[in-house]
């Protein structure tokens, strides 16, 4: 998906427009994209570049990189689609910054959707007091949603729903409570732990945090839990039960990555703990929490997730990114 090696070498002293138009660059988007969409491929990528000033200081090799692993997948790089991202990443090993490919929500939802298995991908955080019901051995779930919008989008809440049916019926059906959810986001997320974790977001849901102190709390953990708590939910629904086209598989295996010149992903966050969030966050199950809830169609899904790696010297990156209308 990437560049030779002479082209990686060379880091954004050139301008992206200048690079994206030397011959033997042109000849690599070419094999993947074809020339007919050439032209498409590179206004795309210029255009999501052009919007996010943090993304102009990242190597012009890195772009290029997870731009074609988005191309290769069929997704859009338009943060406003919210199907995959070109998030900046500060690589304090090399000493330069680069761009990593991070699957966005939709971007979920499309690749689950072309594969032809599922009749319904749903999620939906459940809000307190709307849950009558859950079954975790049967997996039947029993709520009264909130009727009006505004009072729920206003409502906190207490659990996260997931679930997918086959076109051949099989179901399956997943349920995190917000307990089980917080305990996963500190076991996994360093940014999110050291912060403060769950009490510090109980305070800022409390508007209880000073405004000189809200730096700290850049976190998209902190800032859409909701919202990365249904992006986790469709993870571990999908890796662990749904069937998963060639597709699936690479954008889940290269989700939040710094894509090589030999199309390998790297995962840089947290080196100096030596342990990769990222690659371990949905892979694996915290050992408490219970199940309950219900969700919404593709065509009803809630506002695209905003991916994240929580990386000291990232966030002020991604917040610069993902505040792009």
């Amino acid at each position: 998906m990437a560049v030779q090696n002479s082209l990686v070498n060379r880091q954004t002293k050139t301008g992206l427009t200048a690079y994206l138009t030397q011959d033997a660059v042109k000849k690599q988007i070419n094999s993947v994209v074809g020339g007919k969409n050439g032209t498409r491929f590179i206004s795309s990528i210029v255009s999501a570049v052009q919007t996010t000033p943090a993304l102009q200081e990242c190597t012009n090799p890195s772009i290029l990189s997870a731009a074609l692993l988005g191309e290769a997948l069929n997704l859009s790089p338009s943060p406003q689609l919210g199907q995959f991202y070109m998030v900046p990443f500060d690589n304090k090993k090399k000493k330069v910054k680069e761009a990593q490919f991070q699957l966005g929500y939709k971007g979920y939802v499309q690749l689950a959707e072309r594969s032809g298995y599922y009749k319904k991908l749903n999620v939906l955080a459940i809000k307190e007091g709307e849950l009558i019901r859950y079954d975790p051995l049967n997996e039947e779930i029993e709520v009264e949603l909130i009727e009006d919008d505004v009072t729920r989008e206003e409502t906190p809440a207490m659990g996260y729903y997931a679930m997918f049916e086959y076109e051949n019926g099989f179901r399956k059906t997943l349920y995190w409570s917000k307990k089980r959810m917080l305990a996963h986001a500190e076991k996994y997320s360093q940014a999110f732990k050291r912060n403060g974790g769950a009490k510090s977001l109980e305070l800022l849901e409390q508007r209880k945090i000073p405004e000189n102190e809200m730096w700290k709390y850049s976190s998209f953990w902190f800032k859409d839990f909701d919202g990365m708590a249904m992006k986790t939910m469709l993870r571990q629904l999908i890796s662990k039960w749904g069937i998963m086209s060639i597709d699936l598989q690479t954008a889940l295996d290269k989700d939040m990555a710094v894509i090589h010149e030999d199309g390998s992903a790297e995962y840089v966050e947290n080196e100096q703990e030596e342990e990769n969030v990222v690659a371990e966050q949905e892979l694996h199950e915290i050992s408490e929490g219970s199940g309950k809830s219900e969700a919404q169609n593709f065509g009803n899904a809630d506002e695209a997730l905003q991916p994240v790696r929580e990386t000291d010297g990232q966030m002020s990156m991604e917040d610069a990114f993902f505040s792009q209308p």
